[in-house]
């Protein structure tokens, strides 16, 4: 499966072991998987990250509510794709993503502010921003500043559903 990206950070995509593609869809934004020789399908964002959690979604194609419940989306907003401090925040999350994999988390970027999206209407950032919205749907962090792996995986820790699910799979149910 390939990842798309609608910008380019080729050092980090190679640093966190992921394929580009390029593709001309009306929102630029759909990853497919062959069906057949010549054929192919585009998925649904929850699809998508069931086939691969380390997927990076941009914020138009994603609705929230459709990952309500499944994954806890990790948004990382600016205002441009140059923005230092939005660089820095997906070379973190990228240096570790199978932490982020293991606690169902989905991220999301969105670096378009004229486009409006769902998320970013939802959660209002200025500028830079890291939300973390939990799978019931509400918001659990805003920060103004990049955040590490460490921190994140914290805070997410001390959530109850994610306590109820380290719970269940310590007593292997």
């Amino acid at each position: 499966m390939r990842t798309i990206f609608t910008f380019a950070i080729p050092a980090l995509v190679a640093l966190a072991g992921l394929s580009a593609q390029a593709q001309s869809a009306e929102t630029g934004l759909a990853s497919v998987l062959p069906l057949e020789p010549g054929q192919a399908t585009v998925l649904p964002v929850v699809e998508r990250w069931k086939v691969n959690p380390l997927t990076i979604f941009i914020g138009a194609e994603v609705k929230l509510e459709d990952l309500k419940w499944i994954a806890r989306p990790v948004v990382v907003f600016a205002d441009s794709e140059n923005d230092p401090a939005f660089q820095d925040q997906l070379r973190l999350l990228l240096a570790r993503p199978d932490a982020l994999s293991e606690r169902d988390v989905v991220l999301i970027t969105d670096t378009d502010p004229a486009a409006r999206s769902e998320v970013r209407l939802k959660l209002r950032p200025r500028g830079f921003m890291l939300a973390l919205i939990g799978k019931d749907g509400e918001v659990k962090l805003r920060k103004p500043l990049p955040w590490d792996v460490r921190e994140l995986t914290r805070s997410i820790d001390k959530i109850p559903m994610r306590q109820r699910e380290m719970n269940e799979e310590a007593l292997g149910q």
